[in-house]
């Protein structure tokens, strides 16, 4: 009984341990298929991310946007020729035209109006598939261009598709309006501005200066119905005064006869430059006086508040000009290249031996021509110290290359810069420390040598 018990113990060992080990073997495949498993999405994570990124890459690259400014090009051109042939087909039909001057091209302008249409959902739909939320909204900032091509296109294909379907069944004449939903497509040409930089300045400014021009129309709105209201008063009594002539009477009825015409003749001569036109009868034919209140609106409206309001959108102009961060790179890696051609010219003159070198004597020499230091003079280049300008630009071996010249002048050029004067205290500053440290240095081994001495 005893060996048969040990028996049965030894099994459920045995059973136990091999349990043990099949549940092991288990973990361990389910952990390598877990690592398995990981590593393949990694993978195709990393493959997705770096197809997203390239083709982000793409369609934000400039070759990508000048490609579509160029089609949205054409494709204003293609509406011009629309509309000229909707135009002629209109004076067919009210007999103003004669009929069979132009073949019929429904067909194609219809094609070619979905070619077009094609194309920029295409577009629309490759940026939404690679900058996903970034074509929204990216670094806290809402994508204002990107929404408004996506609501063009969208406007665009429901002309095209849904009204197009609708028009079948329903009266044109109310839904004719609705055909204008073509006209948006040209205004996709705003999106070339971001290619061009002085067309992306203009924009800049229009859009900087949209509450500066709300602001001056209001003003000059006010001013303008003022001067309405005065003219359309003061003119009211000799419309009814029968001395005048009936050709003279109608005529000051039908320009300052009531507010609104009035007002509306006011805009035209503040705004049309032709002001003498309403000017020159009143004065001629009912009384000279009127001459003082249109001089003083033309004088202090017309010339005056223009003017200013004109400065106003020009220094808006400059300044956005002075703050875009392409034109500034441009503006200065130009500067740089002029200033380095000039010096270019100075080294030629100064390499009488025609070796590419500049020596000291070869230098000073070049310096006696009042007209070099001149000319030094204006590139802002100090030259009243001759030896000490050469040694500056020199490496340490006595001569000047054209390299070490053009680049040491470029440091030189100018006054002291702020960054140079900090630069110039930190080295000023590490070399006291040190010489604080050598000189307590050698006092310890000047005071131990002392003791050495005395024992």
């Amino acid at each position: 009984l005893a060996e048969a018990s040990r028996s049965a113990s030894h099994a459920d060992e045995c059973a136990a341990t091999a349990e043990d080990s099949t549940t092991a073997a288990r973990r361990r495949s389910l952990r390598q298929t877990s690592k398995l498993t990981h590593a393949v999405h990694s993978h195709h994570s990393e493959k997705e991310g770096g197809i997203l990124q390239a083709g982000r890459k793409l369609v934000e690259g400039n070759k990508f946007e000048g490609a579509i400014g160029f089609v949205i090009i054409l494709n204003i051109i293609f509406i011009y020729l629309q509309l000229e042939y909707s135009g002629y087909e209109a004076g067919v039909s009210i007999g103003v035209e004669a009929p069979g001057s132009l073949p019929d091209l429904d067909s194609v302008v219809s094609g070619i109006s979905n070619f077009f249409t094609g194309i920029f959902v295409v577009e629309l739909v490759l940026k939404l598939i690679f900058m996903r939320c970034a074509f929204w909204y990216e670094d806290g900032s809402v994508q204002s261009f990107n929404i408004f091509d996506a609501v063009v296109v969208l406007l665009t294909l429901c002309d095209m598709w849904i009204l197009s379907s609708m028009r079948t069944g329903l009266n044109m004449s109310v839904l004719r309006p609705l055909r204008f939903l073509r006209v948006l497509r040209i205004l996709r040409v705003l999106r070339t501005f971001e290619v061009f930089a002085k067309l992306r300045i203009l924009v800049a400014t229009v859009t900087a200066s949209f509450f500066a021009l709300f602001w001056s129309m209001v003003l000059l709105s006010i001013v303008m119905l003022l001067f309405a209201l005065v003219m359309c008063q003061a003119i009211n009594s000799s419309i009814g005064d029968a001395s005048l002539e009936t050709d003279t009477r109608s005529w000051l009825y039908r320009y300052y006869g009531t507010p609104s015409r009035s007002l509306w003749t006011v805009f035209e001569l503040t705004f049309s430059g032709g002001w003498p036109g309403y000017a020159r009868r009143l004065v001629e034919k009912v009384t000279p006086l009127y001459s003082i209140p249109f001089a003083l609106y033309i004088a202090g409206v017309v010339f005056a508040m223009f003017r200013i309001i004109t400065a106003l959108f020009l220094k808006d102009t400059l300044s956005i000009a002075q703050s875009d961060a392409d034109t500034v790179i441009q503006d200065k890696m130009r500067e740089k290249n002029a200033y380095a051609q000039k010096l270019l010219s100075f080294f030629r003159a100064a390499d009488t031996s025609g070796d590419g070198i500049v020596t000291l004597e070869e230098f000073e020499t070049v310096l006696k021509d009042e007209r070099i230091v001149a000319y030094l003079a204006c590139l802002e280049l100090d030259v009243s110290q001759t030896r000490h300008l050469f040694h500056m630009l020199d490496d340490g071996d006595n001569q000047v290359s054209i390299e070490e010249f053009v680049q040491g002048a470029l440091r030189l050029k100018g006054q002291a810069r702020s960054q140079d004067v900090v630069a110039v205290m930190h080295d000023c500053s590490l070399i006291m420390k040190k010489l604080v440290a050598l000189e307590e240095t050698t006092l310890k081994l000047l005071t131990h040598t002392s003791k050495s001495a005395t024992m």
